[in-house]
């Protein structure tokens, strides 16, 4: 695989979160077979833990959570699926994952936020679309 075989595209815009959330912008699938997801933070500065979760649609209106079975492990923690950051302990910290369904749409969505945030959390998401059906991509 080269640089020209991936595309990356932002899902999760990098701003202050204190709430659960849906993702800002959908990612079109059509063309690829698999995506990197890479979740990360920035500063976190209060709260207790922050889960996100990778969707699906075949519409982009109907989303759903995907099936660990369309999953694959990743980092930074052994085995490792969608990503959970734990308080101020995971400022700056990334961790990525794999997509194999056969879903049209993705979207990363922040789906949990535990303790009472007042200013949250920093948080970005991006989706890289890899294995095009016809390359490059660029």
């Amino acid at each position: 695989m080269t640089a020209r075989d991936v595309y990356p595209l932002q899902s999760f815009y990098a701003t202050a979160r204190t709430a659960a959330a849906n993702g800002d912008a959908t990612v079109d699938m059509k063309g690829y077979e698999e995506a990197i997801i890479i979740i990360s933070s920035e500063t976190i500065t209060d709260g207790t833990a922050w889960t996100f979760e990778l969707k699906e649609s075949d519409d982009d209106s109907t989303y759903t959570a995907v099936a660990d079975t369309d999953l694959v492990a990743g980092g930074t923690t052994s085995g490792a699926l969608e990503s959970a950051f734990a308080a101020v302990t995971e400022d700056n910290k990334d961790y990525w994952f794999g997509y194999r369904g056969n879903k049209r749409y993705l979207r990363i969505d922040l789906t949990a936020v535990t303790g009472s945030p007042g200013t949250g959390g920093i948080f970005s998401g991006i989706v890289v679309r890899c294995k095009p059906h016809h390359a490059p991509t660029v």
